[in-house]
C-alpha cells in the first residue's frame, strides 16, 4: 500500500509541520526563559520616603502638558500594556521621560513628532487593577 502524499522528504505538509513545530518549540522556550526571569513587583509596596515620590517602575503618575491637560499614566511591564487604562511600557519615550522625575518637575517628552514639556503633578503608587477581561488586544 503506498503513500497518499508519497514520500514524507517530499510531502509539503510534512516539511511545513516539521517547520510549524521547530517555530512553537523556539517560541515556548523562549517564554519559559521569561517566566523564569519575572519578578512580581507590587506597586503598592512600602518605599522609604525618597523613593515614594520620585516615579519609578510602578508609580501611577499625573502629568499636565502646557496647555494644562492633564493625564493620568501607570508605569508597567511590557506584558502588562493597556492603553485604555492609561499603562505604559516602562520604555516607552514617556516613561523613559519621566522616570526618577518628582512631583513638581518639567520633563521634556521626545517622539517623532516633535518635543512637549511636561509637569509632573502627582507621584503616587497604588494597586494596579490587572483583570484580563478588560485588557484592549
Amino acid at each position: 500500500m503506498g503513500r497518499i502524499n508519497g514520500d514524507r522528504s517530499e510531502n509539503g505538509d510534512y516539511i511545513y509541520g516539521k517547520k510549524r513545530l521547530r517555530e512553537i518549540d523556539r517560541r515556548i522556550r523562549f517564554l519559559v526563559g521569561r517566566l523564569d526571569n519575572a519578578e512580581v513587583v507590587d506597586p503598592a509596596a512600602p518605599r522609604d520616603d525618597d523613593a515614594e515620590s520620585a516615579v519609578f517602575f510602578g508609580a501611577t503618575v499625573t502629568v499636565a502638558n502646557a496647555q494644562g491637560t492633564e493625564r493620568t499614566i501607570s508605569i508597567v511591564g511590557i506584558d502588562e500594556i493597556d492603553t485604555e487604562r492609561g499603562y505604559i511600557s516602562w520604555i516607552s519615550p514617556m516613561a523613559r521621560a519621566l522616570l526618577k522625575a518628582r512631583e513638581g518637575d518639567t520633563v521634556v517628552l521626545r517622539t517623532p513628532g516633535g518635543t512637549e514639556e511636561l509637569d509632573v503633578v502627582s507621584v503616587r503608587y497604588r494597586a494596579l487593577d490587572t483583570d484580563d477581561q478588560h485588557r484592549a488586544r
